[in-house]
């Protein structure tokens, strides 16, 4: 299992996280997500050779947020 914490800008209320933890606690090989609204994070915690991080981010993008890239 892979474990990242991504910066994502856009989040501002509780249904913001229902979104982003029901979809992508929907994508097969994703074990576990938890969205930090304070803090402007989401933890996911996935298998790699089942999805990519690349399809955990593009959900995430998909329903209007941004995610800030790791310098």
């Amino acid at each position: 299992m892979e474990q990242v914490t991504l910066n994502v800008q856009g989040m501002s209320c509780g249904h913001c996280v229902n979104s982003i933890e029901g979809n992508v606690g929907k994508l097969r090989g994703v074990e576990s997500v938890k969205v930090h609204l304070s803090e402007g994070k989401v933890d996911v915690t996935f298998d790699s050779n089942t999805v990519s991080l690349n399809e955990i981010t593009d959900v995430i993008e998909e329903q209007g947020y941004d995610i800030e890239q790791p310098a």
